[in-house]
């Protein structure tokens, strides 16, 4: 098993991935799965700017986490949403968190002070996997989605990456130093 840089071919395995999540959970908002054309053009469109990471077994994508921009304005630009994927056969063995290491060393490199994350609620297994990753809840839209059937949730959670300084240097973007991080690291 490897931990790699998506790559726009992987639009197809990722959409595969997300789309349970999308059609049976509320996990998701979104109403309509991605095609593999749309899961491409999102992975191209976030490389521009942040990392996307996948885990790949035996050539197939099991696994994926990626960073986006946490708000549109300046004064937010040290901070990231972040999110991870599993599939479901590959649920509960601690991949989510390896692809997270992984993604928060890359996003310290790059200038990054701080990441968050949404969770639609319920959702024990995710507050659990954030949690032990060091994450800590920072509050809760309330029915802010409405998704099967029921109004929903959503909890914010959030991870200091490190300690930035006083006028700190803008961070990197990861397009201008995806060379930097191009290696496979076996797992």
């Amino acid at each position: 098993m490897i931990i790699r840089v998506a790559q726009i071919a992987d639009g197809a395995d990722i959409a595969a991935i997300y789309a349970p999540i999308v059609e049976h959970t509320y996990i998701s908002f979104e109403e309509t799965a991605p095609s593999a054309e749309e899961m491409s053009a999102r992975i191209a469109a976030t490389l521009e700017t942040h990392p996307w990471l996948v885990a790949e077994e035996d050539g197939n994508v099991i696994a994926y986490a990626y960073a986006t921009t946490h708000r549109a304005r300046a004064a937010y630009k040290w901070s990231c949403d972040v999110s991870v994927y599993v599939s479901q056969s590959m649920k509960r063995c601690g991949l989510g968190g390896k692809l997270y290491t992984h993604l928060f060393t890359t996003l310290v490199q790059l200038g990054f002070g701080s990441v968050f994350a949404g969770i639609a609620l319920p959702n024990k297994a995710s507050v659990g996997m954030h949690e032990h990753m060091g994450f800590t809840p920072v509050g809760i839209y309330p029915k802010v989605g409405f998704k099967n059937g029921s109004w929903r949730d959503v909890g914010w959670w959030s991870r200091p990456l490190q300690v930035l300084e006083n006028a700190p240097k803008a961070p990197l973007t990861f397009a201008k130093n995806r060379q930097s991080f191009q290696s496979i690291e076996l797992i």
